[in-house]
């Protein structure tokens, strides 16, 4: 994806807010998600975040500011859900979003029309952005692969398919919720060491994954095949995602064939779709070396090597019900460590003829990096329960309580670009019923 004039840093909005320091919505990212005025019997639409505000595009449709060619992708990017627009692809998305940097940069004669088109973002609330027809759960991060496997399967190797193939499983799309659902806690069977027979139970090890969600554009007919190449035009955006488990759970069900009920209770996603375009200025390499064997042919990008990755910087805190608003950090990564790119997810979910849809989601699974500091869930930072992690007003956590609220944020920010945020994603756990 190459830059051109949406992406230049000295771009300025009318909406002031948009050039405060760290800012997550600058005019440079323009993401799109579905609202409402909070506490208003409205219909949930489409809008665009720009600074700390949304252009309301049902709203803004029917001003004349928009040229009349743009009326189909308007259409789309107003309704309920966004999976219209992401079935346009590339093309569409690219007009919307020149048109949407022209009419809120500064000095746009637009202004007049637009700017009661605005509503705070402190004053919505917000719905799943597209509806999710499926959901796969990818397993792309290397050192979250070696610390779980270490505490899981201690005696066994890495696992030998990992370098070869995006490994995934197929998740629960009914129980993927926008940031801020509650978190019950779930219930399952768990065995504990040493015990012949398990017992039913809320969860005692319930813990939080630190993803990012693709979501999926024009998609594939059953029986094709999308090529590595062409993956991208099918990638819509990102948004934050987490894939709250239940570890004990998981523990007892996982063997043979995978997570079940230790993961399909609730997968949470942020509002805001930061699009691939804008994405573009945080390039990076895939994280290979010369003991990584040869990628096969069907999952070669002739992409330049360093533009295969994505630099995007993420970062998991807590807040208790003792600590009150006080934010706890537990991690901070970048999704550069990924070793599989989205495009070799999206090519290789579609090998054995798999049709992709418009609003699919796909969950990268767990990232996590090298260091001690940037782990991607409590069973690594806590070697599975072992070692507790040590919170600033004296609390510790082995896995989540009731009262906790994990939240993960995401953004990428380089010298020469424009920072582009992704919010948050959200959740409080209560106790289950």
């Amino acid at each position: 994806m190459l830059l051109n004039a949406t992406h230049d840093p000295a771009l300025r909005s009318w909406v002031q807010s948009a050039q405060n320091p760290g800012c997550d919505f600058p005019i440079q990212n323009l993401p799109h998600g579905v609202f409402r005025r909070r506490g208003q019997d409205e219909r949930f639409r489409g809008g665009v975040a720009i600074g700390s505000q949304i252009l309301d595009l049902a709203a803004a449709s029917e001003t004349g500011a928009f040229s009349p060619a743009l009326a189909a992708v308007m259409q789309a990017a107003q309704a309920p859900t966004l999976n219209g627009l992401m079935a346009m692809g590339p093309p569409a998305w690219r007009q919307l979003r020149g048109e949407l940097s022209r009419v809120l940069r500064a000095g746009a004669a637009e202004q007049g029309q637009l700017a009661s088109c605005l509503v705070a973002q402190a004053d919505a609330e917000f719905a799943l952005p597209a509806s999710v027809g499926d959901y796969t759960d990818f397993f792309t991060s290397w050192h979250h692969m070696l610390n779980a496997g270490r505490i899981f399967q201690p005696d066994a190797p890495p696992l030998p398919n990992f370098r070869w193939l995006p490994i995934a499983y197929h998740g629960r799309s009914s129980t993927v919720d926008v940031s801020g659902a509650p978190v019950g806690r779930p219930h399952g069977q768990t065995r504990l060491p040493g015990n012949s027979a398990p017992s039913f139970g809320p969860t005692q090890r319930l813990d939080y994954e630190f993803e990012l969600a693709a979501w999926i554009g024009p998609g594939n007919a059953r029986g094709s095949r999308i090529a590595v190449d062409e993956a991208e035009a099918h990638v819509f955006g990102f948004s934050i995602l987490n894939d709250w488990s239940a570890r004990d759970v998981q523990a007892w069900e996982a063997m043979p064939l995978g997570p079940f009920l230790a993961k399909n209770f609730l997968t949470s996603v942020s509002p805001w779709i930061v699009t691939l375009e804008a994405l573009a200025p945080y390039r990076c390499p895939l994280p290979r070396t010369a003991d990584d064997p040869p990628t096969l042919p069907h999952l070669q990008s002739t992409q330049p090597a360093e533009l295969q990755g994505l630099d995007i910087q993420l970062q998991a805190s807590l807040l208790t019900a003792r600590g009150g608003a006080e934010e706890f950090p537990l991690s901070r990564s970048s999704f550069g460590h990924c070793y599989w790119s989205v495009a070799q997810m999206v090519a290789h979910h579609t090998e054995g003829g798999c049709a992709l849809r418009p609003g699919d989601l796909l969950g990268t699974g767990t990232q996590s990096g090298p260091g001690d500091s940037e782990l991607g869930c409590l069973l690594e930072l806590t070697r599975g329960g072992q070692r507790p992690v040590l919170l600033a007003n004296g609390e510790q956590r082995l896995y989540l309580e009731d009262g906790d609220t994990v939240c993960l944020r995401a953004w990428c920010e380089r010298s020469g670009s424009a920072r582009i945020g992704f919010g948050d994603c959200r959740g409080t756990v209560i106790s289950g019923g």
